[in-house]
């Protein structure tokens, strides 16, 4: 086996201390952006600490199930417009040891997210925030029936925060 030698010049290459500088970069967002897990619930607002109690109270009456958070369950995100980061919990991220499917069905699971110190509630197949305009609209994938069909059809809605009302608002579109 033959080691090579570095020499000093290729040490010090702007390629080289671009990978390295990359690297640590891609280091620390892997460590800032992990999941949460039980030692980040205490970190969490009361509003969404009550939802993971709850959620944990009924894994443990289902055969003493043991509760976790997975990847998902926890993100920061600007809901509102107002340029800071708002929460939402992701139940499709909760997991119980005893039980598969105990927080997310045909439906999908609920989204309960945190804006101006109130939790509204969600339950959806995913979620994503837009920016149209001066607004950032929360577009949800939600069972079929809202929409006048049946699970697999395909409906979104699109809600937007009312600062002043503290509530999400949307409307079904009218079309002719």
């Amino acid at each position: 086996m033959q080691l090579t030698t570095v020499t000093s010049s290729l040490r010090h290459s702007p390629v080289l201390r671009l990978a390295r500088l990359f690297s640590a970069f891609a280091a620390l967002c892997i460590a800032s952006f992990g999941p949460a897990n039980a030692a980040d619930v205490k970190e969490l607002p009361k509003g969404l600490q009550a939802k993971v109690e709850i959620a944990k109270k009924a894994c443990e009456e289902f055969d003493n199930g043991e509760f976790g958070l997975g990847w998902g369950a926890v993100e920061r995100v600007d809901l509102d417009g107002d340029l800071y980061s708002d929460w939402v919990l992701n139940e499709f991220g909760f997991a119980c040891s005893t039980a598969a499917s105990l927080y997310c069905g045909t439906g999908g699971c609920m989204s309960h997210f945190l804006v101006s110190d109130e939790v509204h509630s969600m339950l959806n197949k995913g979620w994503n925030i837009v920016t149209f305009g001066a607004e950032k609209v929360l577009l949800s994938q939600v069972h079929g029936s809202q929409c006048g069909g049946i699970n697999p059809t395909s409906c979104v809605t699109a809600s937007v925060w009312d600062s002043e009302e503290k509530a999400w608002r949307s409307t079904g579109a009218e079309w002719e």
